[in-house]
């Protein structure tokens, strides 16, 4: 990535007191933080073109992701307070929303954290806050950074690293599309169903089966449908309530090995969500979007974003869309026999994305590390 393109996508906070005319969204109140000063300076010295990141070894490269909803837990963000400038990120969020972020992080109630409204703004900041201290410990790898992609909202987060918007821009948008998915999520009582398949799984079928018996119980124009494709035979079906009950049970007539109901309040990824597109599509128009830095992949189709358009149409559609995170990971890591593969470091609460990386490309995890966001070791380079 060099210092050049690491110092700007450290920039979180520019217009972070409305200092941009052209933002007609709410900002903090006068007095905000800037961002951009509370995260550390990189050397000044700039660096040639790009193509010099290209021609650094594939092993000294890295490959940031972000994780999504569902990786909440109380505590997360503990281990994060002793690295520079972090408890400040956690200062600005609480402008920006309106209420301690940082409270309900390390101290819950579980059952508050795990509502949309508040895990989505929770988790990014987490995931952002996880950089600093990787940032801290291991400068290297930010500045050698050649991709990011996050998980459904780790999305915004691996857009915000990678300088696309600022922070706070960011957060907002985060705060409308939550708030957004949570009112959505209310009217109708849906939910999201893991499940581990076999190769002779057969998702389709199970999903319309579960249609026609919806439709049985009054339900006009059920939702069942793959909302993620998360490693081979592994996918998550998201649609109404009485659906997701009957896959569960019925799940020796599909070959599904093992099924999980998710710790999330509806069925995200599927046009349920539509009553959320258009706040998500207002507040993106009032941001000032740019184009990542470094490659940023979309979950709508595994690509990287090309422009700031493409940014700001995908990250709309890929509310009613399923995450391609499968496809995803292919994109990144998909390389000729014999080439190093990246660093990867898993930034934000848990290590599913490690996990599913694991299951999707067993020689890219082996050069996989999760930054801990929890209590912090004594070592803190065992966190890494």
């Amino acid at each position: 990535m060099g210092v050049r393109v690491a110092r700007a996508a450290w920039a979180w906070g520019r217009g972070v007191s409305g200092r941009r005319g052209a933002a007609t969204f709410p900002v903090p109140p006068p007095g905000a933080v800037d961002v951009a000063e509370l995260l550390r300076d990189a050397t000044a010295t700039e660096e040639g073109p790009r193509e010099a990141a290209v021609r650094r070894l594939p092993g000294q490269c890295s490959v940031l992701l972000f994780p999504g909803q569902g990786s909440q837990v109380v505590g997360m963000g503990r281990g994060l307070l002793r690295y520079p400038r972090v408890r400040e990120l956690y200062a600005a969020a609480r402008r920006v929303l309106g209420y301690d972020l940082l409270e309900l992080s390390l101290h819950g109630p579980q059952e508050a954290l795990d509502r949309t409204v508040h895990c989505q703004p929770a988790v990014f900041v987490a995931s952002l806050a996880a950089v600093e201290k990787l940032h801290h410990l291991q400068p290297a790898v930010i500045e050698n950074c050649v991709a990011a992609a996050g998980f459904s909202v780790g999305e915004f987060a691996a857009l915000v690293f990678a300088g696309a918007m600022d922070f706070c821009e960011g957060l907002h948008a985060v705060k409308i599309r939550a708030e957004a998915m949570q009112d959505a999520s209310e009217a109708v009582p849906s939910g999201m169903l893991s499940v581990l398949g076999q190769p002779q799984s057969r998702f389709a079928v199970a999903c319309l089966e579960a249609q026609e018996h919806c439709k049985t119980l009054g339900i006009e124009n059920p939702v069942c449908e793959v909302s993620n494709y998360l490693f081979p035979d592994c996918r998550v079906i998201s649609g109404h309530l009485e659906a997701l009950q009957f896959l569960q049970k019925n799940s020796s007539k599909y070959h599904f090995r093992r099924t999980k109901m998710l710790p999330v309040s509806g069925g995200f990824h599927t046009r349920l969500m539509e009553p959320a597109l258009e706040p998500l599509a207002q507040v993106l128009k009032a941001i000032d979007v740019r184009k990542p830095l470094v490659s940023v992949h979309s979950n709508v189709d595994g690509n990287r974003y090309m422009h700031s358009k493409h940014i700001q149409k995908l990250l709309v559609q890929q509310v009613v869309s399923p995450v391609k995170w499968e496809q995803t990971m292919h994109a990144i890591y998909e390389r000729k026999k014999g080439t190093e593969f990246p660093r990867t470091f898993e930034v934000g609460p848990g290590k599913q994305l490690g996990t599913i990386l694991k299951s999707c490309n067993l020689q890219a995890w082996k050069s996989y590390s999760h930054v801990e966001v929890r209590e912090a070791d004594e070592d803190p380079e065992q966190n890494l």
